[in-house]
């Protein structure tokens, strides 16, 4: 019997059912400026309608929580996941997301899961105007076991160069607002496994997986809204790392953003976390979003015109001088 490439674990013919599977979904999310479609050797966007316009790109993973979505069989979330950690860095500079391209690699693919996992991404960019223009599939047996899978994304936006937001205007007195977070988002579950490794728990009457696999908030809508009313002096995605490491990307030398923490309003998942592994509340802030997944910082003229845009928006502190970023006080 000879040799096939399906003999060394790879079928072909699985990949070309996912792409049966995905191929009209992923046209819904194409506009005008989409001049090819799925299935090139590269995608086409054109770019009409600026004066001076930036690129701003971004791309990311969903990391670990794959392991809850797996071992629970349940796929839907982790597109939305991978779309919002790419879309909601490139937001932080006040880009509109353009396009999308997503990568899954797997030991043996199941046409199924991987239709499932790229068909999440599809509602995100449908609900974020973005179009998902391309993508890889790699089987790769041996380097995954069967079973396991890995997603990435790449997401390319736009934004006018005067308009660029990168918290070079932030001063002393200025406001930091909260944008809630819908729970863990895709950061920290190295931990979170750790600490709940068996996701069939009953947690506020529910498997604990359903609300660990809650998936990542999309901000688009949100930021815009604020974008097109209000000067916003500086944007941060509360990602890896938590308010501790992704506050101070903002803000300037001699400038601290000093938080309350106690205003901050943190999910009960996460204290039953804290709890259970006896985790100290600096650590917990240092690695999870705690109920906070972006913060925008705006003069205090226009601190109360947000809140009354955003509906679920609080305060959470201000910018003061100082030698240290950000200050946290419990």
């Amino acid at each position: 019997m000879s040799n096939t490439y399906k003999s060394a674990g790879v079928d072909k013919e699985e990949g070309y059912k996912t792409v049966d599977k995905i191929k009209k979904a992923v046209g819904e999310t194409h506009n005008s400026n989409v001049l090819n479609h799925l299935g090139s050797f590269g995608a086409f966007y054109e770019i009409g309608g600026y004066k001076n316009p930036v690129l701003v790109s971004g791309t990311d993973g969903v990391g670990t929580k794959l392991k809850v979505a797996l071992d629970s069989k349940r796929y839907d979330s982790i597109g939305i996941d991978c779309f919002a950690m790419c879309a909601n860095d490139i937001l932080c500079h006040g880009a509109k997301p353009l396009f999308f391209l997503d990568y899954l690699a797997c030991g043996k693919l199941d046409s199924e899961i991987a239709a499932e996992i790229v068909l999440g991404m599809v509602k995100a960019c449908k609900d974020n105007n973005c179009a998902l223009i391309g993508g890889e599939t790699a089987e790769m047996p041996g380097m995954y076991q069967p079973g396991d899978y890995d997603v990435a994304g790449f997401c390319v936006g736009i934004v006018e160069k005067d308009q660029i937001i990168d918290g070079s205007k932030i001063k002393t007195g200025d406001k930091i607002i909260a944008l809630p977070s819908s729970g863990f988002h895709s950061n920290g579950f190295s931990l979170v496994r750790k600490i709940f490794p068996n996701f069939e728990e009953e947690f506020e009457g529910k498997p604990l997986y359903e609300t660990l696999l809650v998936p990542t908030r999309l901000y688009y809508k949100d930021i815009h809204k604020v974008i097109e009313e209000v000067e916003v002096s500086g944007i941060a995605h509360i990602t890896g790392g938590g308010l501790y490491e992704n506050i101070p990307r903002i803000i300037g030398d001699g400038l601290c953003a000093t938080i309350d923490a106690s205003k901050i309003q943190i999910p009960t998942v996460m204290l039953e976390l804290e709890k259970r592994g006896n985790i100290a509340r600096e650590e917990m802030f240092g690695t999870f979003n705690m109920g906070v997944g972006m913060i925008v910082v705006v003069d205090p003229d226009h601190a109360e015109k947000v809140l009354h845009l955003l509906d679920d928006a609080y305060e959470i502190g201000e910018i003061t001088e100082g030698a240290e970023k950000i200050n946290l006080s419990f």
